[in-house]
């Protein structure tokens, strides 16, 4: 794992974060190191202690060792103070179904005793920002899927906020409902506001997130930006020949890692070689190359690496 922020620049931190459930396991000495201002992507299966991980760091769970930070200050004993600051959709939106978006968010103000006066403009700048403000006046019940979860993130905007936690906030929702809270949330990280999401959907990754962790049965098996999980895999040369058995011989000259032959093409781990001379001496070995290339692992196959289980590209 990759932790080199500073702890004073950190959204969240956390120290051997733990949480057993009857002597199982649910989070297994996490160590969180969000930076502020990403947009920190939480993956790992279903299952995998995200939820449980996020419930933590909110106060809703107490750990059963470690500690967590968020913006600096101790959770859950100081979680009335800095809560104020974050705002948070964790299992889904539930609001009442025959009142309006706006009605709702009247509701949340209403419940929030620290809120200043002024409720209208804080409701209408929310409902704004989530782009809800024509559907302002329309029953919860009649609003679509993608709208719910926008409201839910409205509800979380009523006040400023520094930090931004979103468990699953795609979960359930169709392609398009899926764009709308992506743009939702590239637009709040413009306004320098830390996002933490959770997903197991690596499109959330490869189209919002600068950093991510990776959990897998508890543990937080890999974290740092995008490009560190990247360079976590190695690239493969990929030969496409009908004399495989002599290209692999040819790969083991060289020393090539983890040679796979197929029906007429064989790729190894690259490695320190150069393509170039590869492809020299399969060349000087008689080796007909049909074609020579060189393979970077994707997304979905470092995230099998790292856990054992496929995600889901998409809905």
């Amino acid at each position: 794992m990759t932790a080199t922020t500073g702890a004073a620049e950190l959204a969240i931190s956390s120290d051997g974060l733990t949480k057993r459930f009857r002597g199982q396991l649910a989070v297994d000495h996490a160590d969180l190191a969000v930076p502020q201002g990403s947009v920190y992507g939480f993956l790992g299966p279903n299952g995998s202690g995200k939820t449980t991980t996020i419930r933590m760091l909110l106060g809703l769970a107490y750990p059963s060792s470690g500690s967590a930070r968020l913006l600096g200050v101790p959770v859950p004993d100081g979680a009335v103070a800095v809560l104020s600051r974050v705002g948070s959709l964790v299992e889904g939106p539930a609001f009442y179904p025959y009142l309006s978006g706006w009605d709702n968010l009247a509701r949340y103000d209403a419940a929030d005793r620290s809120a200043p006066p002024g409720p209208a403009a804080r409701i209408g700048a929310a409902l704004d920002r989530v782009g809800l403000t024509a559907a302002a006046r329309k029953k919860y019940r009649n609003y679509s899927l993608g709208m719910k979860q926008r409201l839910a993130i409205a509800a979380g905007l009523l006040r400023p906020r520094e930090l931004i936690i979103l468990d699953e906030p795609t979960n359930g929702l169709d392609p398009q409902g899926t764009r709308e809270v992506r743009a939702l949330v590239r637009q709040i990280a413009a306004d320098g506001i830390t996002v933490f999401v959770s997903s197991h959907l690596l499109a959330e990754v490869e189209q919002v997130c600068s950093h991510v962790g990776v959990m897998r049965a508890g543990k937080l098996v890999f974290q740092g930006s995008l490009p560190e999980l990247r360079r976590t895999g190695s690239p493969r040369i990929v030969v496409r020949t009908a004399d495989v058995a002599v290209a692999g011989k040819v790969f083991a000259k060289l020393g090539l890692a983890d040679p796979a032959p197929g029906e007429d093409v064989i790729t190894a781990e690259l490695g320190a070689a150069e393509p170039e001379l590869i492809c020299a001496e399969l060349v000087h070995a008689g080796v007909g190359v049909r074609g020579l290339s060189v393979e970077s692992p994707s997304l979905e196959d470092l995230f099998v690496g790292l856990t054992g289980e496929g995600f889901d590209v998409d809905h």
